[in-house]
């Protein structure tokens, strides 16, 4: 397992797998705990909310389509370009809502 942390804030990575939760300290795992939009606004910076928001995705499986996505996560295991057909559970489809509300509140790029 590795760690990479950015602002202060730890991101766990473990082995690449499907349906792998990425876990940080401020706010819990991906696929086990709502996070809170407050705290995302009060917290990490865009390049961060980018990550954890399309680390979610990854991890089951989307096929990006940007060069920034491609570039940060690749699209070896890849299966769909559908982001609602993606295996979510409710956690992982709220979080994934509530980081792009955080992004959009921030002004954040597009990429």
């Amino acid at each position: 397992m590795r760690l990479l942390a950015i602002l202060g804030f730890s991101l766990v990575l473990g082995a690449t797998s499907a349906a792998s939760a990425e876990c940080y300290d401020v706010f819990g795992c991906t696929n086990a705990n709502t996070f809170r939009l407050q705290d995302l606004l009060s917290g990490p910076n865009c390049d961060f909310l980018y990550v954890m928001r399309n680390q979610i995705y990854a991890d089951h499986g989307y096929c990006f389509h940007t060069a920034h996505a491609i570039a940060t996560f690749g699209n070896a295991n890849c299966v769909t370009r559908d982001a609602n057909a993606l295996p979510l559970n409710g956690y992982e489809r709220a979080n994934a809502a509530i980081i792009l509300r955080a992004e959009h509140a921030k002004a954040c790029p597009e990429w």
